[in-house]
């Protein structure tokens, strides 16, 4: 992949936190302009890390971060919505917007819109303690979106949801994508999630977290329960999973 269609690369990024936990090594990471990533991989190999690291939430210990085309607009999904719960739906989505002082009127427009993109614009003045579990993360994907991200980085944000409310949300997050446009690196230990969405998924060895294996999924767009229910979905499983079990048992190139 050329450097001209590149958002971020990671060059042998390694992390080791002040307890002395390696969490990564010889990390890799070329992700595209446009591109729905996946990172794959057992839990506490990394995958979370080397997602912050991208945010700029956390150093490398080693390596370099760089951005061929200048640094870019990053939204973040946690892995828990992390709402204000003394706050609004709309206030909640509108903190990046007030922390970078955006005029009041820019911002209320910019949360109505992004509201609207994840399916909350009757929700705007509800309380978190109001909504399910799903309408909180739609709620935590809308305020990643306020800003108009170039990047949004996604952490196993699907996680602790039931499975008909994550499915609902998958199939909501690619028609987000599809429309946006934005480029997504999601991190999951799921592989059937994994490749339901991506385009690409990078496979990561067990502490210390690298890449092992890369697996393109070419299937057309949009994905839908048809997909789900393919053999040509299967197969793609079946080859994660494959994969997944061969870099948890150290069968990769050393």
């Amino acid at each position: 992949m050329s450097a001209q269609n590149l958002i971020v690369s990671l060059r042998g990024v390694g992390k080791t936190f002040d307890s002395g936990t390696e969490a990564l090594a010889g990390l890799d990471l070329d992700v595209g302009v446009g591109e729905f990533v996946s990172l794959l991989g057992p839990s506490g190999c990394g995958k979370s890390t080397a997602l912050r690291i991208v945010a700029g939430l956390s150093a490398p210990s080693a390596g370099t971060v760089a951005w061929p085309q200048g640094t870019r607009q990053i939204g973040f999904v946690f892995q828990e919505p992390t709402l204000m719960p003394w706050a609004t739906v709309s206030a909640n989505v509108a903190l990046p917007l007030r922390l970078a002082h955006v005029d009041g009127r820019t911002a209320d427009a910019a949360v109505q819109q992004s509201l609207v993109r994840v399916g909350l614009a009757d929700f705007g003045g509800a309380y978190p303690r109001a909504l399910s579990g799903g309408m909180k993360m739609r709620a935590s994907i809308a305020r990643a979106l306020v800003t108009e991200p170039d990047l949004l980085l996604m952490d196993e944000p699907f996680a602790a949801l039931d499975e008909i409310t994550r499915f609902k949300l998958n199939n909501d997050l690619l028609a987000l994508w599809q429309a946006l446009r934005r480029t997504v690196v999601f991190v999951t230990h799921s592989v059937f999630e994994s490749v339901y969405l991506s385009q690409r998924i990078l496979v990561m060895s067990p502490r210390p977290g690298r890449i092992v294996a890369e697996i393109a999924i070419p299937a057309a767009y949009p994905r839908d329960e048809d997909f789900r229910t393919s053999a040509e979905y299967a197969g793609y499983c079946r080859q994660v999973a494959q994969a997944l079990a061969a870099a948890m048992a150290g069968e990769h190139a050393a």
